[in-house]
């Protein structure tokens, strides 16, 4: 396929993403069609299919999508040579980044795969829709660990220590309860996070 009709058609994947992203957080997942989202981007429903067999296909799709998009940006963070505490308001920075950039993708994170977990069943169960997310920052923990700088503890405590007031903004922030902007907290939130973790 032609360098041109490739990029192409990544753009219409992406269109297709970003238009199931929204109308499945706005509607839920139930009660958003296949010819909604083609609605919403001017697209036949048979195009569609063209990139996804089936809505649970396209639903388990975007949460991988949306990891994979995270787990880069916290990979780079961690091969920067920089100090554990630096890394983590970089994370924090960087994950608020992304739901400025990219609100879909957080409010689906939040709205329907957190509360659909039966459709993300086979092949998405646990931490497999994320595990490129998981990955980098178990690599993250472990390193901070390692250098002596983060306290030694089971994974499950450290992740939710470290995720759980990022994702607790963001709904906050779609509750319209938030002042600021949740980018704005970042320097508090990561000292928090930081006075939490560390040795």
């Amino acid at each position: 396929m032609p360098k041109g009709n490739l990029e192409l058609k990544e753009r219409k994947k992406e269109e297709i993403i970003k238009a199931a992203c929204k109308l499945f957080a706005e509607r839920g997942y139930y009660n958003t069609t296949i010819p909604d989202i083609a609605d919403a981007i001017g697209m036949s429903v048979g195009n569609i299919y063209n990139y996804f067999k089936s809505k649970e296909e396209l639903a388990k799709f975007i949460m991988q999508y949306s990891s994979k998009l995270l787990g880069e940006e916290i990979r780079k963070i961690n091969e920067m040579d920089i100090s554990t505490k630096e890394k983590i308001f970089m994370i924090v920075r960087k994950f608020f980044e992304i739901s400025e950039e990219r609100p879909e993708l957080i409010e689906y994170f939040l709205r329907v795969f957190l509360a659909n977990r039966e459709v993300f069943s086979e092949g998405c169960e646990g931490f497999l829709c994320v595990s490129e997310v998981v990955t980098e920052l178990s690599i993250f923990l472990e390193e901070g660990a390692k250098k002596g700088d983060l306290r030694q503890q089971d994974f499950f405590p450290a992740f939710v220590t470290l995720m759980g007031p990022l994702g607790g903004m963001i709904f906050l922030k779609g509750e319209e309860i938030l002042p600021l902007k949740p980018i704005e907290y970042t320097d508090q939130l990561a000292e928090n996070i930081w006075n939490a973790l560390k040795a």
